[in-house]
């Protein structure tokens, strides 16, 4: 790692980057474990959702469900964010600019790479129904940006309430999530619970306005370990109570309240583990592995599992022995694999990572305007949030490419290159 990186790095948080990097790491870990695909005992392909079928697996989302953590640590950014912004003389549309595009530049190709994709396998006649199983899984993940844009896109009006009234804000939005939860649950119309996706979120974003304030570094180690153990005690008895699945993936989309338990303990243990984190950050090792990565954490969160999804395609086509799914075989094979999909999207940064990079003039306060502004988180927002309901198609593909696109010209004034590095 350059010099330059090493001072960049410096002057941040590193265990909040270290925990940021583990995550997307680990979701690229849980995907995989997910795509299991093989021959069965009397030799014909079976595809199945292999993790989610061991006994164990709801217990273990439990601790690996880090989606939490992702707006927790988005909410810290946001506020350190928004108070340099601040002091330069920016305001919230220059701040909605810079935190869309820095979602929507990495969306673009996938978008559009999906697009093609779909559209060639109609052309080719690929069977529909393995298109459609492959397309839902590989469009599974894109709910986040819909939600994560929603979320920063409202933090300087949720800043603003925080730093009035931090306790009164996050009660409301609490009580909110939880009256949503009750019409959902108790209607059973699952489309009612949609409006969590931004009041779940933003809730959750609101733990790290107060991880940035101090609040949980304030507190002591055994109340931080307090807040860990009442938060899975909350859990015991709300998930069964309340009529929650087990299984912490299934309540996040759309998000339910154990979703804000869990932000609350991820939170606190991240506090809690703060020195030995902190202590690990001062290696070098560490620092590299978190610059090589944070320089190009959209690009792995989006491009990993069409990877594995090509990756897989390609040990039928060659072909390759596939080993049962859930066999000892299989689990053995998920290391090589995870090297293999990790290689692959290392390469493909080397091209996409200029995307990840935001021109430097979004930050200025007067252009485009707010009407603009709004209208391209809309724009930009509304593919993946179809995506998630309906399953990922070429014409939901192709809005999205659309949206994206009218989005990055609309926060950038239509003046420049939608796609210069």
């Amino acid at each position: 790692m350059t010099t330059g990186a090493d001072a960049r790095l410096a002057q941040r948080d590193l265990t909040l980057d270290l925990a940021r990097v583990s995550c997307v790491l680990l979701v690229v870990v849980i995907h995989l474990l997910f795509v299991g695909v093989g021959h069965g005992p009397d030799g014909q392909l079976l595809i199945e959702r292999t993790v989610e079928a061991q006994p164990w697996f709801a217990a273990a989302t439990w601790l690996g469900d880090v989606m939490p953590l992702f707006f927790v640590v988005g909410g810290f950014a946001a506020m350190a964010g928004w108070r340099s912004l601040e002091r330069r003389g920016g305001d919230a549309d220059a701040f909605v600019r810079l935190r869309l595009v820095r979602l929507a530049r990495p969306a673009l190709p996938l978008l559009a790479f999906l697009a093609l994709a779909l559209v060639g396998a109609a052309l080719l006649g690929v069977d529909p129904l393995l298109v459609d199983t492959v397309a839902i899984g590989i469009g599974s993940p894109l709910w986040f940006l819909a939600a994560y844009v929603l979320a920063q896109a409202l933090a300087p009006a949720m800043i603003r309430l925080h730093e009035r009234a931090p306790l009164r804000t996050l009660a409301l939005l609490a009580l909110a999530a939880c009256l949503v939860d009750a019409a959902r649950l108790g209607t059973g119309i699952p489309q009612l619970g949609m409006v969590n996706v931004v009041v779940v979120w933003v809730a959750v974003q609101q733990l790290g306005f107060w991880m940035h304030d101090g609040w949980f570094r304030q507190r002591s180690p055994w109340a931080l370990a307090g807040i860990v153990l009442a938060g899975y005690a909350l859990l015991l008895v709300l998930v069964p109570f309340a009529g929650y699945s087990p299984s912490m993936l299934s309540n996040q989309y759309p998000p339910t309240v154990p979703m804000l338990v869990l932000g609350a303990i991820q939170a606190a243990a991240l506090t809690l583990l703060h020195r030995p984190l902190a202590a690990l950050m001062e290696t070098r090792p560490a620092r590299a592995v978190v610059w090589l990565a944070g320089s190009r954490l959209m690009t792995i969160y989006l491009w990993h599992l069409p990877i594995i999804m090509v990756l897989t395609g390609l040990q039928l086509l060659l072909p390759l022995p596939l080993p049962e799914p859930g066999s000892s075989v299989w689990w053995a094979t998920r290391i090589p694999m995870l090297l293999a999909v990790l290689g692959v999207v290392w390469l493909l940064s080397l091209w996409l990572v200029r995307y990840e990079r935001s021109p430097s003039h979004l930050a200025d306060p007067v252009h485009p305007g707010r009407a603009a502004t709004v209208a391209a988180v809309l724009l930009f927002a509304i593919a993946p949030f179809l995506i998630m309901e309906l399953g990922l198609d070429a014409l939901l593909a192709g809005i999205g490419v659309v949206g994206t696109t009218a989005a990055i010209w609309l926060v950038r004034g239509g003046r420049a290159r939608l796609v210069a590095p």
